[in-house]
C-alpha cells in the first residue's frame, strides 16, 4: 500500500480511504489491511466506482438477458430450455475458479495494487467470450463462449466488491451499496436498448454493449488508482490445500456469516428461477417472436429502473440511518413474492409491468441491504477476497443450479411449445420468502 510519506502517494492513492496517513513499514501496512475501515470514501471515488459498476453490469447482463436468447432462437428455435443449460454450466465453471481469484487477489503484490490486475484480466477474457458467441456456428460453441464471457466479466467485476469491502466504513456501506446497486439495475436496461438498436447484426448485439462496458470499467483504475500493494506482507504461496480450505469456513465460529450465506443462497435460487427465462417468458405471454421482445424488455426495464432506484436508495440510505438491515431484507422478500405472483398469472403487458416493477424493487432492496450486512460480518478482514468469494457462492451456486432446474420445471405440465412459467414463478416466490425469513430470524449481530 502506498502511504503519503512516499513519493507520489497522493496521486497513487487517489481520494480513496487509503489516503489515511500511516507510519511507513510492513507492520503498518498489515494493520491497515486487517483493520475495519474508518475514513469515508470521497464523492469522486464513489462516482467512478458507480460508473465501473454500470460498465461491468452492461457487459455481462445484456448477453445474459437478451443476446443468448437471440443466438439460441437463431440456432435452435423452440428449444429455450437450452438457455438454462448454457448459463448454468457457465456459472458452475466460475464457481470452481472464483476462490482462486479471491485468494490470488488477496495475495497479489504489485505496483497497481491487489485488485486492479484482475479488472483488466477479466475484461480481456470477457470480450473474447462475446466474440466467440457472436460468431459461433452451433450451440456447443455458444456455450463455450459464454463460459469465457461469464467468467471474464465476473473476474472483472469481483474487484469492485473487494475494493468496497476494503475501503467502506460502516456509515457508508448502505449508501454506496445502494448507488452501485442502482447502476447494476440501470445498466442492463440501457444496454438492451443499445443492443436492440443494432439487433439486425448479431455480432454488434454482443460487442457494442461489451465494448462500452469495458471502457467504463477500465478507466476506473486509471482515474482512481488503487495504489501499490508491494509493501504488504506476503502470506505464502497458493497451494492445493489453501484452495480447498478456502471453499469453506468455520460455521460454529461465525454463525451470522453462515446464516446470512444460507438466506442469501435461498433467496437467489428464487431470483434466478424468475429471471433466467425473462425473454422467452415475454415472448410467450405476449405472443411475439423472440427477436422482437427486446423492445418490450427495454420498455419494461426502463419503468423498472424507477423502482430499482427507489429500492436501492431507500433501502441503502434508510438502513444506514435507522441502523436496521434485517427488516429491509424481509421487506424485499415480501415484495418479490408479490411481483412473482403478478408475473405468474399475467397474460397482458400491464400486469407483466406491475410484476416486473415489484421484483425490480425487491431485488434492489435485497442486494443493497444484504451487501451491507456482508461487509459488516466478514470474519477475517485480511482475507476479504477469500470470504467475498465464499459469499459469491451463495449467488453463483443458485445461478448455476437454478437455471438447470428451471429448465426442467417449465416442462412440467407444458402443452406443446407453451412452457409452464406459472409454476416456475410461484416456486421462485417460495424460495425468496424463505431466504428472507432465514436472515430476519437467524442473523443476530446485525439489527
Amino acid at each position: 500500500m502506498v502511504t503519503k510519506n512516499e513519493p507520489g502517494a497522493e496521486l497513487a492513492a487517489g481520494l480513496a480511504v487509503s489516503d489515511a496517513i500511516v507510519p511507513p513499514g510492513v507492520d503498518a501496512a498489515a494493520d491497515t489491511v486487517a483493520a475495519e475501515p474508518q475514513q469515508p470514501m470521497s464523492r469522486s471515488y464513489i462516482f467512478w466506482l458507480m460508473l465501473a459498476s454500470f460498465g461491468v453490469s452492461m457487459a455481462m447482463m445484456v448477453p445474459l438477458s437478451y443476446g443468448l436468447a437471440v443466438r439460441i432462437s437463431e440456432l435452435a428455435p423452440g428449444h429455450e430450455e437450452v438457455l438454462g443449460y448454457i448459463t448454468g454450466t457457465a456459472q458452475a465453471v466460475y464457481l470452481i475458479i472464483s476462490p482462486l481469484i479471491g485468494i490470488w487477489s488477496d495475495r497479489t503484490r504489485s505496483r497497481f495494487g491487489r485488485r486492479t490486475p484482475f479488472i483488466y484480466l477479466g475484461i480481456v477474457i470477457g470480450l473474447l467470450g462475446l466474440i466467440v458467441i457472436s460468431l459461433a456456428p452451433n450451440l456447443l460453441i455458444v456455450g463455450a463462449g459464454w463460459v469465457l464471457g461469464m467468467s471474464g466479466w465476473s473476474i472483472a467485476g469481483a474487484p469492485l466488491q473487494l475494493l468496497m469491502a476494503d475501503k467502506l466504513p460502516e456509515s457508508q456501506r448502505g449508501k454506496v451499496s445502494a448507488l452501485t446497486g442502482l447502476m447494476t439495475q440501470i445498466a442492463p436496461v440501457l444496454g438492451i436498448g443499445v443492443a436492440y438498436a443494432v439487433s439486425s447484426n448479431t455480432t454488434l448485439v454482443f460487442l457494442v454493449p461489451g465494448v462500452i462496458g469495458a471502457v467504463m470499467l477500465g478507466i476506473f483504475p486509471l482515474i482512481k488508482p488503487e495504489g501499490s500493494s508491494k509493501d504488504l506482507p506476503r502470506t505464502g504461496h497458493v497451494t492445493v490445500k489453501s484452495v480447498v480450505t478456502s471453499y469453506g469456513f468455520n460455521v460454529r465460529k461465525y454463525p451470522d456469516f453462515a446464516w446470512n450465506w444460507l438466506g442469501r443462497f435461498v433467496f437467489f435460487v428464487g431470483l434466478y428461477f424468475n429471471t433466467t427465462f425473462g425473454t422467452f417468458f415475454y415472448a410467450q405471454r405476449l405472443d411475439l417472436p423472440v427477436r422482437e421482445v427486446a423492445g418490450i424488455v427495454a420498455t419494461v426495464g426502463m419503468i423498472g429502473v424507477l423502482a430499482a432506484a427507489a429500492g436501492a436508495l431507500i433501502g441503502g440510505f434508510l438502513s444506514d440511518k435507522l441502523q436496521r438491515r434485517r427488516l429491509f431484507v424481509m421487506i424485499a422478500a415480501v415484495l418479490f413474492v408479490g411481483g412473482a405472483i403478478a408475473e405468474a398469472t399475467a397474460w397482458a403487458l400491464p400486469q407483466i409491468i406491475v410484476g416486473a416493477v415489484l421484483m425490480q424493487l425487491a431485488i434492489a432492496v435485497f442486494a443493497t441491504v444484504d451487501q451491507a450486512i456482508v461487509f459488516a460480518i466478514i470474519p477475517e478482514r485480511d482475507q476479504i477476497g477469500r470470504y467475498m468469494a465464499v459469499v459469491q457462492f451463495a449467488q453463483k451456486i443458485p445461478s448455476a443450479l437454478a437455471p438447470l432446474i428451471a429448465g426442467v420445471v417449465i416442462t412440467i405440465g407444458a402443452v406443446g411449445d407453451v412452457k409452464n412459467y406459472t409454476l416456475l414463478y410461484l416456486t421462485g416466490a417460495v424460495f425468496a420468502l424463505v431466504g428472507g425469513l432465514i436472515i430476519l430470524l437467524k442473523v443476530k449481530s446485525i439489527r
